[in-house]
């Protein structure tokens, strides 16, 4: 674990080198990670991917471990360019000038922003239950109130309760995940910082942006892809395919993967199966 200061806010990150003695001219791969969790869900990935390449993963502002915010301005944003904008000071702190980015659900999102603002360096995305850009009032709605309730209704003596950790590892995934992934996530849930959790909440979710999403797919240069469960009720499948459907690569019938038994957590709930696509993606580009 190491951490870098981006904008006066010490972020946490792990940089794991490549095994392969011959990864000079392959890209980072570097991890975003979704609302309300943290970088540790893409270590059974980066296990096995960093066989092959260099691999980042890190906490996005506020969550995580990257909550040194004293020094933070108050007016700090916490939209999808702020978070993309990060990420461009760190890949410039790191000297990273070949990446490929693979983001979860809100993390997904911000990887098709990095990606629009910095083109030269970005080489790739893959997005992991991520998908939208059709808004529909009424749902959004009241998806933002509860999100909202639920981000001010967090108790630090929540992560004691007995069993809460079971809920945890049951919520949003089609079978239970190991009760560590539900511990996992349930201490990140009760440390994430309000203000970046309504944040990023709240601004990813008004109608302008859910509509500027697919503007920037469409404009992307770089290939896109799309890793979906098949059961995942918070990013349903043909939201996806939207999605994926603004990306030339979607005429092709490629960039759309669906995994079948998966719902909001692919990378832990068939961690192999995810790692297997994105190498085969990888390797595919990579030999063309």
């Amino acid at each position: 674990m190491k951490s870098i200061n981006i904008s006066g806010v010490s972020h946490i990150y792990d940089f794991i080198p490549s095994k392969n003695p011959d990864s000079s001219h392959t890209p980072v791969l570097i991890f975003i990670h979704g609302w309300l969790l943290s970088r540790h869900y893409w270590q059974p990935m980066i296990n096995k991917l960093s066989e092959k390449y260099a691999c980042l993963s890190y906490d996005l502002r506020g969550f995580g471990d990257s909550l040194n915010t004293e020094n933070e301005n108050s007016s700090a944003k916490y939209d999808l360019a702020s978070y993309a904008e990060d990420l461009k000071i760190l890949l410039q702190k790191l000297n990273i000038e070949q990446a490929w980015l693979i983001g979860h659900s809100l993390g997904g999102s911000i990887a098709i922003w990095n990606a629009h603002c910095c083109p030269h360096q970005v080489q790739g995305v893959i997005c992991v239950n991520a998908g939208g850009g059709i808004y529909l009032k009424e749902e959004f709605e009241r998806f933002r109130n509860a999100g909202a309730k639920i981000v001010k209704k967090r108790p630090q003596w929540l992560s004691y309760v007995p069993f809460m950790d079971l809920i945890f590892a049951r919520t949003m995934v089609a079978q239970p995940l190991a009760r560590a992934w539900g511990r996992q996530r349930l201490l990140d849930f009760v440390k994430a910082d309000e203000k970046a959790a309504l944040g990023s909440l709240l601004d990813a979710t008004t109608e302008e942006q859910v509509h500027l999403l697919p503007q920037m797919v469409s404009r992307l240069p770089q290939p896109t892809y799309f890793i979906a469960g098949d059961q995942d009720q918070v990013m349903e499948l043909k939201y996806v395919h939207h999605l994926a459907s603004f990306h030339p690569l979607f005429e092709q019938g490629q960039n759309v993967i669906k995994i079948s038994n998966c719902g909001h957590f692919a990378m832990v709930e068939h961690p192999e199966i995810v790692t297997s696509n994105v190498s085969s993606i990888l390797e595919r580009h990579l030999r063309d």
